[in-house]
């Protein structure tokens, strides 16, 4: 293997700026390829909540946008003593604001996405330039850095800095593309033709940013191999570019995304009260008793305790729960719910919990060291998902020996063994039907197995024993980028 120069291009990485599970990725996928050898920059927009001491900027760039052009600062953090820096791109008009993508006062997109990152996107091609660094592979994620591959293939194909470098995407979530009104398109400064019907940026009268990508990239990635061939067969998963990838799928590749070990661990999480291991699991007890005590909720041993860490939408299955909740809290088992998101759904839980306080408590907030004991003190994890591009908490939950239930789709399907009652294997519960009766059928199965003392241990311990390090999956990136650049 040759160590490559890899442009790590993202609108958010951990611990600097965070909305999603694309943050965690971008924090830690990195900084494992330096560790594997490779150079490494990882270039992001330098937002008002990131706070590294005090930062100047090395560098200026102007950047055109539309008939504009817009100065950026550059800023640079070296981290340990790895092949490894942060780029981070300033621009005050741009990225000086409360909050990444979403106005505070109106719940919804900032009216300006679309300059805000066609500026970041010619910015971090930009940087690469003014630096003199010859990247290998430039590695984009998600529609605010859809627009690169475009530009790497046309305004900087012959750049004798950028010329040679090879343009890879990753999907991380196609509900979210960038979508414009078909004026936005003249500020993106290229060729009228790309806007032509069934051209790259073209979509139903609109300007697509992720379609761009689909089509310019050298490579195509997503986050689980299942989720690569769902986004290819139907309109429910593909949301309307399942066309678009289908043509190009010789050159599209799903990879799990991994866990954090290092922080997401029952050994070594220092977020728990008490620490276990797959060969002694009281410490897991122990844990169980104290988020029983911060909910205020009874001691019941020999009742399955549920937990859920998640947004609060239909992609994650809430209106398959409201649908069977009353039917849920029939059965002899307790739910602790963590999360934000959709209003009708705090309402709703807020009832529920005056209905049953003895076996519901939510928790409509963000609290991370709360979702750590979570993980750490249920028995079951819910995971009904809709759709799932990869999933994270599956994850953390088979390392907690908490046992997952969930959805067969996207990550949850590739990481997840559905528990079979002949041969006592499986290190969960699995469900197919995306119906309020599957998923009921599935939390009463779990239940009842919950009871028999020592398969439970079996699954859990099944699931403690599994495997899903970014190691792994940085290799497989590792392998990917080297395919891709030596074509």
């Amino acid at each position: 293997m040759r160590n490559l120069n890899i442009a790590f291009i993202t609108p958010e990485a951990v611990p600097y700026a965070k909305t999603g599970g694309l943050a965690d990725v971008s924090g830690i996928l990195p900084r494992t390829l330096a560790m594997m050898g490779h150079n490494v920059k990882l270039i992001m927009p330098k937002y008002r909540r990131i706070k590294e001491g005090r930062l100047d900027p090395e560098l200026s760039i102007v950047c055109p946008v539309g008939k504009g052009e817009f100065r950026g600062e550059i800023y640079r953090i070296k981290e340990n003593k790895l092949p490894f820096e942060v780029l981070l791109i300033g621009n005050n008009r741009f990225f000086d604001r409360d909050s990444l993508y979403l106005d505070p006062e109106t719940g919804l997109d900032y009216t300006d996405n679309d300059e805000r990152f066609i500026f970041f996107s010619r910015a971090a091609l930009e940087v690469q330039k003014r630096l003199g660094w010859k990247p290998d592979i430039i590695h984009c994620n998600d529609w605010q850095s859809a627009l690169i591959p475009a530009y790497l293939k046309t305004i900087f194909k012959d750049d004798p800095v950028l010329g040679g470098a090879k343009a890879i995407f990753t999907i991380h979530n196609l509900a979210f593309q960038g979508q414009f009104p078909a004026e936005v398109y003249e500020k993106i400064g290229l060729a009228e033709s790309f806007f032509n019907p069934t051209g790259p940026f073209e979509y139903w009268g609109k300007v697509n940013f992720l379609k761009s990508a689909l089509y310019f990239a050298d490579h195509i990635t997503t986050v689980s191999p299942t989720y690569a061939k769902e986004i290819q067969s139907t309109s429910d998963y593909g949301m309307g570019l399942e066309g678009v990838l289908r043509d190009r799928a010789a050159k599209v590749t799903g990879i799990l995304n991994g866990a954090d070990y290092t922080t997401w661990s029952p050994r070594i999480d220092k977020l728990i009260p008490h620490h276990y291991f797959p060969a002694n699991l009281s410490g897991k007890k122990s844990n169980k008793l104290a988020l029983l005590h911060r909910a205020g909720m009874p001691v019941r041993v020999d009742s399955p305790l549920f937990g859920m860490i998640s947004r609060l939408d239909n992609q994650k299955g809430f209106d398959l729960i409201v649908e069977i909740m009353d039917k849920m809290m029939a059965i002899d088992l307790q739910f602790i719910l963590l999360g934000t998101g959709d209003k009708e759904y705090h309402g709703f839980f807020e009832k529920m919990r005056e209905k049953y306080p003895d076996k519901f408590k939510p928790y409509l907030e963000f609290d991370n060291a709360l979702a750590h004991l979570i993980e750490a003190g249920a028995d079951i994890f819910l995971m009904p998902s809709r759709y799932e591009p990869c999933g994270l908490n599956q994850m953390y939950s088979l390392r907690y020996g908490t046992v997952p239930l969930v959805r067969r789709t996207g990550g949850l399907a590739d990481t997840v063994e559905d528990f079979d009652e002949a041969t006592h294997k499986g290190t969960g519960f699995v469900f197919e039907e995306y119906t309020p009766k599957a998923l009921l059928s599935a939390i009463m199965r779990a239940a009842e197995v919950f009871r028999k003392k020592r398969v439970w241990y079996k699954i859990a311990k099944a699931g403690m024993e599994q495997d899903f390090s970014w190691t792994k999956s940085a290799a497989r990136y590792s392998e990917l980028y080297q395919a891709v650049a030596d074509k």
